[in-house]
């Protein structure tokens, strides 16, 4: 199962929780990984001793300066989500 996030790394952030974030490149949520892994073993009850085998492949790289000044704030409901414009961060 292959997903596609945005992983941001700013070490200059505010707050510890923005210094590394992973978010969907679509909706700009962060990912709930105990839910993708539950999905591997088909959510079937029970409890698991698991491997996780973690492989990145980078896309595209773009400057955190750069990432941050095309942020856009959407509204979703009851929650404001920050998300990067997906055709500004492919023209980075």
């Amino acid at each position: 199962m292959i997903k596609h996030y945005i992983l941001t790394i700013d070490p200059q952030a505010s707050h510890d929780w923005d210094k590394c974030t992973l978010r969907n490149p679509i909706t700009g949520e962060r990912p709930d990984l105990t839910k993708a892994i539950a999905e591997a073993v088909d959510n079937r009850a029970g409890s698991y001793l698991i491997a996780i085998n973690i492989e990145v492949q980078i896309l595209e790289k773009a400057d955190v300066s750069s990432s941050l000044a095309n942020t856009v704030e959407l509204s979703s409901g009851k929650k404001t989500v920050a998300t990067t414009h997906p055709k500004q961060l492919l023209a980075s």
